[in-house]
């Protein structure tokens, strides 16, 4: 039986064969595209995406994140190759620190606030859960804006209709 951190590095894994799929069809000239004046760029949204599996070591070595503290700014990047190697080094973050980590580390409560407000508060393997549910929910997004901007999508968890062999 595989253990939990096993369980979870495996899913990253999986999960980020087709995030890097989805990340390479992004036009090169549609980089600041956005659906609506609310939603972000195509480039914020992909530079959030390549960067969240980073979460996942970030989660594991601190205690919490205060976005008061620290203001949130996505990944500058120009070109396909910037952006798959920010993924790439997320990826590498993400999946020492799984393979190096015990049950045990993911037990402690981690908290995400905004100035003295908690956002969320939850064991670090369920924030862990959350921000691969965070990454699979932004690819989703990408997939819509892509799909506005009439791009053959990449099968995901099975074929998509400009990829029926998947």
């Amino acid at each position: 039986m595989m253990s939990t951190t096993q369980n979870l590095l495996k899913e990253l894994t999986e999960e980020s064969v087709v995030t890097s799929k989805m990340l390479q069809r992004i036009p090169a000239d549609q980089q600041n595209w956005q659906p609506h004046e609310k939603s972000m760029s195509v480039n914020k949204l992909a530079g959030h995406i390549a960067e969240l599996p980073g979460w996942i070591s970030m989660i594991l070595q601190t205690e919490g994140l205060n976005f008061a503290d620290q203001a949130y700014t996505s990944p500058v990047w120009n070109t396909d190759s910037e952006l798959l190697a920010i993924l790439e080094k997320s990826l590498a973050e993400a999946k020492a620190a799984l393979e190096n980590a015990k049950e045990e580390d993911l037990l402690p409560i981690w908290t995400l606030k905004h100035g003295d407000q908690v956002l969320m508060s939850k064991t670090k393997g369920e924030f862990i859960r959350h921000s691969m549910s965070q990454i699979v929910h932004h690819r989703a997004q990408l997939g819509v804006y892509l799909r506005l901007l009439d791009v053959p999508l990449p099968g995901s968890y099975g074929p998509s209709a400009d990829d029926p062999n998947f």
